[in-house]
């Protein structure tokens, strides 16, 4: 190795990087030929270098070895492998697209027919063209949650890194997570928008089949969020704003991710973007999955793409756990509320950003234009917290999702998609399990009344409605197995129908439900259930005796807490003295009535019972009761004159009716009638059979059918209501219907008797 001298080499004004740069001057015009074959000599004071130049592999990346012919003045602005697809990407039609591209079929169709023949079709192209405008702006502004999941996976889509290199005037991309790993599914770099520099994050898909084996199809690896992870501190020690770009189905979750702490590094994640003190955007592209989107997306802002998506678990995923088949995914999609939409409505995301129809890749530049747009727009806002209020409402959104108020009502339009409270089914319970119920609510009623909240009353009550319905569904059992089912709901049919009528149960209806009832209580102890049935309807026995029992004790209990309390208010000492005071002065007055007592002693007397009654009051109300004090109303003597004045025309009307009833009663039809009636009866004898007593119940209808008709044609029941509102006005206003004058009131009531008789009764002898 050859060795030279030189003078000291001096780099005060330069930097090492610049002087390495020139391979022409060397360091301090010493060529670096020169200094290759030099050796440092620490005996000699001048500075020595000695250097030996190895031949490495040349490295085309960051920088290539041909540059972008765009590349102005030879000066590289995006510092990534990443570069624009040389071919065009295939077009990708979707399922629910296939219209929409027959009629693009059909519209390059007759313009190559017009090329090939020279015919114009121009109208026709027109009216097609019209028609897929129409078509497509219905089918863009109505697409289902499914619908969007597939755009938001669509083959061409836009990536992170294509959105970037739109938004971006220079853009660096940063690799590794200083642990020895680089995983390309997370791309990281620093970038300018409009002279401001931000910190560039987010997951990278591939564009095809090659770059998405390369990128893991934008599933992270723990190195990749270690990464993220690394340049989230950078970013927090620079300053640097955080902009991320959601676009994964999850973390990658093979085992050997698992084994090098998956979890452990989207937690690490979660914990630290929660303390970074530089503002973070969060924007979903496409799909954002799971925790695997939720690392690099704990944002002051969550924007998403107006067809993105984000979820906890993927349609198929919830479908196949939920459905057991992942054809249900339209249906989980729907239930999952992952579009951007309701999403926002929920407080989950922030905002929206459009897309043109057709989704994103239909005009990826127009839909970075607007990610741009919203990044300055959101950021404006976000720069002017401080950063104590920019981790308070970094905090507080995440804090307010999935919180709700009690006490509002529920909107009934959401009310129908709430999940009901399951309940469990009428005869599923197993006798053992309410035995231990039954059980349960005994001991918790035999708690001292200090330690009891109240609740245990009302689960006795609960639980005395459940035995009701478990009996009544033995019962029906019993019914269906003894094969009279079908009876008694005929049964139940004709009884409703006879009660509806407002009429008497004809006695061949009582005939039959006492038949039946008999033939089910002979055959009911040989039914299947009937040990189940016997059980039950002897703890529901039980439990009800319980609580009346406990009622009574209740009420037993509280009147010797009120008998101790009245006792020691009575005992008070000045209390006493008061009372032993007043009983002397009444004494020594010699008074023998209340009313020979002088006025002033009769308001101390009033004021000391005034005094004991609140001393009472007050002890009642300490063990929760409420008092009410009831006075009553004092007889005007002009209120019980004016009622009074009824009295001629009550017993006038009396006589009437009885003259009115008199007449019909003389008629010779209602008179035959009445005499047919008593000849059935006679007739009958004391034992009737079915048809000596249809007969009865028939003529006894029909009389008391033309008693009422006649009555009714008649002017007794204009008079009677006439009279009727008289006492109400009078009684309106200011006198008490319940007192007064017993007599007046006894007319009254054998007036309302007799209005009673002539409607409802049936018994001949009083016809």
């Amino acid at each position: 190795m050859a060795s030279i001298s030189a003078p000291p080499a001096s780099f005060s004004s330069s930097s090492a990087s610049d002087l390495l740069r020139s391979s022409s001057n060397g360091v301090s015009g010493i060529p670096l030929r020169a200094l290759g074959r030099a050796r440092f000599n620490p005996r000699r004071k001048d500075m020595s270098v000695s250097a030996k130049l190895g031949k490495g592999k040349r490295h085309e990346y960051p920088w290539p070895k041909d540059a972008d012919a765009n590349v102005k003045g030879g000066v590289l602005t995006h510092l990534s492998d990443f570069k624009p697809l040389k071919e065009k990407p295939k077009p990708v039609v979707l399922e629910f697209e296939k219209p929409l591209h027959l009629i693009e079929k059909k519209i390059s169709d007759l313009r190559k027919m017009a090329l090939d023949t020279g015919l114009d079709f121009g109208d026709q192209i027109l009216l097609l063209e019209n028609k897929y405008q129409r078509r497509i702006q219905s089918l863009y502004t109505h697409l289902t949650p499914i619908q969007r999941l597939q755009i938001a996976r669509h083959p061409n889509r836009p990536t992170f890194l294509d959105h970037v290199f739109n938004i971006t005037e220079k853009f660096v991309e940063l690799h590794g997570d200083r642990a020895g790993y680089d995983d390309p599914a997370i791309v990281t770099g620093i970038g300018t928008i409009d002279g401001r520099r931000y910190m560039f994050m987010g997951h990278q898909k591939g564009r095809n089949t090659k770059e998405n084996i390369r990128r893991n199809f934008g599933m992270p690896t723990p190195h990749g969020y270690r990464k993220a992870l690394r340049m989230m501190r950078y970013a927090d020690h620079h300053g640097l704003p955080i902009v991320t770009f959601i676009d994964t189905p999850g973390a990658y979750a093979d085992l050997k991710s698992e084994e090098q702490g998956q979890g452990e590094a989207i937690a690490h994640n979660l914990l630290t973007m929660f303390g970074l003190k530089v503002p973070i955007i969060s924007i979903v592209i496409g799909e954002g999955g799971s925790g695997g989107a939720l690392a690099i997306g704990c944002a002051n802002k969550l924007l998403m793409l107006e067809n993105a998506v984000f979820y906890v678990a993927s349609p198929e995923a919830c479908a196949a756990i939920l459905w057991k088949t992942a054809k249900a995914a339209p249906k989980a999609a729907a239930k999952l509320r992952i579009t951007a939409s309701e999403l926002t409505r929920l407080g989950i995301a922030d905002g929206i950003i459009p897309e043109p129809l057709g989704g994103a890749h239909a005009d990826p530049s127009w839909t970075s234009h607007q990610i741009k747009s919203a990044i300055n727009e959101t950021m404006d806002e976000l720069l002017m917290m401080d950063t104590e209020k920019l981790l308070k409402h970094r905090m507080l959104k995440f804090r307010k999702i999935g919180g709700f108020k009690e006490g509002i009502p529920v909107d009934p339009n959401s009310k129908i998609n709430m999940k009901k409270k399951e309940k469990t089914a009428v005869g599923k319970t197993s006798v053992q399990e309410l035995e231990r119920k039954v059980e349960k609510v005994k001991q918790q009623i035999l708690k001292p009344k200090e330690s009891s909240d109240g609740q245990a009353d009302v689960d006795l009550n609960e639980l005395i409605e459940k035995l009701k319905k478990e009996v009544d569904f033995e019962f029906s059992a019993a019914v269906k197995a003894m094969g009279l089912k079908n009876r008694l709901a005929t049964l139940r049919e004709e009884f409703s129908k006879a009660n509806s009528s407002d009429q008497p149960i004809h006695p061949e209806l009582k005939e039959k439900i006492e038949k039946l009832r008999d033939e089910f209580d002979q055959g009911l102890s040989k039914a299947p259930n009937y040990k189940n049935l016997k059980i039950k309807l002897d703890m529901l026995k039980d439990l009800s005796q319980f609580k009346a029992h406990s009622a009574r004790d209740a009420k037993a209990s509280l009147k010797q807490e009120m008998n101790k309390k009245f006792a020691e208010v009575l005992s008070r000492p000045d209390l006493q003295e008061k009372y032993e005071m007043l009983r002397a002065e009444i004494e020594n007055s010699g008074a023998s009535k209340h009313t020979d007592l002088d006025p002033e002693l009769q308001n101390k007397m009033d004021k000391v019972k005034k005094e004991i009654q609140g001393e009472l009051a007050a002890a009642l109300n300490s063990l929760g009761l409420h008092i009410e004090v009831l006075t009553s109303k004092a007889q005007v003597p002009s209120e019980q004159s004016s009622l009074s004045l009824f009295k001629p025309k009550i017993e006038m009307l009396n006589e009437e009716l009885n003259q009115g009833i008199e007449s019909v009663a003389n008629r010779k039809d209602l008179k035959d009638m009445i005499e047919l009636l008593k000849l059935e009866v006679a007739k009958a004898g004391k034992m009737p059979d079915a048809t000596s007593k249809n007969r009865i119940w028939a003529l006894e209808q029909q009389i008391k059918e033309r008693l009422a008709a006649a009555l009714d044609s008649s002017d007794l029941k204009k008079k009677h209501e006439k009279l009727r509102e008289e006492i109400l006005e009078t009684t309106e206003s200011g006198f008490d219907p319940t007192e007064g004058d017993s007599s007046v009131y006894g007319d009254a009531g054998i007036q309302t008797n007799s209005v009673a008789f002539i409607t409802s009764t049936h018994d001949q002898d009083h016809v």
